[in-house]
This record gives C-alpha cells, sequence and structure tokens, in this order.
C-alpha cells in the first residue's frame, strides 16, 4: 500500500451525485476490510433533518460550514489510525478548504461518471436541492469537473453494476 495511505489511512470518493460515491464507497470498504462512512448521511444525522431541509432552512453556505466541520472530525478520526472509505458529497471538494484537508491525509479517487448517467439516475430523486433545474444542473456537473479533477486517481463509470467500479479501485496503484 502506497505511503499516503501507511501514514493517513483514508480513501477519499469523489464526483457528481448519483456517480455512485455511496455505493461503491460501502463496497470497497467492505472489500478491504476498512470502515465505510458517508458525509452526507454524517452530515443529516447529526442535524437530524435532511440535506434538503439544511438547504431550505439554513441555506447552501450553512450547509457547506456544517460539511466542513464534519469532515474536518472524520479526518482527524482517519489521521488517529481507523482506516476509513468516506464517500463525499458531490460538492464538497470543490470548496478549497476541503480540498487542501483531503490533499495530505489519504487518497482521492474520483468517479467520473457520465453527465447522461447522472442526469438519469438523479432525475426522479426530489431530496437533491441542486438538481431541481436541468440548465443549473448540467452547468453544475460541468464546473465541477475541475475540482474532480484533482483526485490523485480516476475511475471511468462506464456501468451501473458497482462492482465494476470497485474491481476498477482495487486494481490502481495504491493497492499494490
Amino acid at each position: 500500500m502506497i505511503l499516503t495511505l501507511k501514514r493517513t489511512p483514508g480513501i477519499y470518493l469523489v464526483g457528481f451525485m448519483g456517480s455512485g460515491k455511496s455505493t461503491i464507497g460501502r463496497l470497497l470498504a467492505e472489500r478491504i476490510g476498512w470502515h465505510f462512512v458517508d458525509l452526507d448521511a454524517e452530515i443529516e444525522a447529526a442535524q437530524s433533518m435532511s440535506i434538503l431541509e439544511i438547504f431550505e432552512t439554513r441555506g447552501e453556505a450553512e450547509f457547506r460550514r456544517v460539511e466542513r466541520e464534519k469532515m474536518r472530525a472524520l479526518v482527524r478520526a482517519i489521521e488517529r489510525g481507523r482506516p476509513t472509505v468516506l464517500a463525499l458529497g458531490g460538492g464538497a471538494i470543490v470548496q478549497p478548504e476541503n480540498y487542501a484537508l483531503l490533499e495530505n491525509n489519504g487518497v482521492a479517487i474520483w468517479l467520473d461518471c457520465p453527465f447522461e448517467t447522472v442526469r438519469r439516475r438523479v432525475e426522479p430523486a426530489s431530496h437533491r436541492p441542486l438538481a431541481r433545474d436541468p440548465v443549473s444542473f448540467a452547468q453544475l456537473y460541468e464546473t465541477r469537473r475541475e475540482s474532480y479533477a484533482r483526485a490523485d486517481y480516476r475511475i471511468p463509470i462506464e456501468s451501473d453494476d458497482p462492482a465494476v467500479a470497485v474491481e476498477a479501485a482495487l486494481r490502481l496503484p495504491l493497492f499494490k
């Protein structure tokens, strides 16, 4: 395993909403025997409300503040030696302070899912506040790609079968 993971055992899955971060992360963690944490689920549990409710009642700026605090706490646990696969929310790595936090504390993997696939997966979900306007949704997808590209590794998502992405992750040099 590469030195970065030996020092800070964290794998951070990044990518647009609907790219499969939670599903793939859970399966990857199971395969390598690590803990799995979904950042959005942790935020919802801590705030006792859904992400949608946070956006609607407190606004995106407050959500991002809460997200940053929760990420910081989770990364601290990873730094203390708790090997974890952490699925980040779609906008988490876009925030410069969040990227800096992850940069030296493990390895980021971008699940690069085509827009048509994420649109198909997200369209039926009404709980995603940033997916409500189709034009803004498409623009958001394009603007976030630059941030995702800073990840240490990229896995193209070419199948709806999460096992395919897990196998691709396990072939990355970090597991050699």
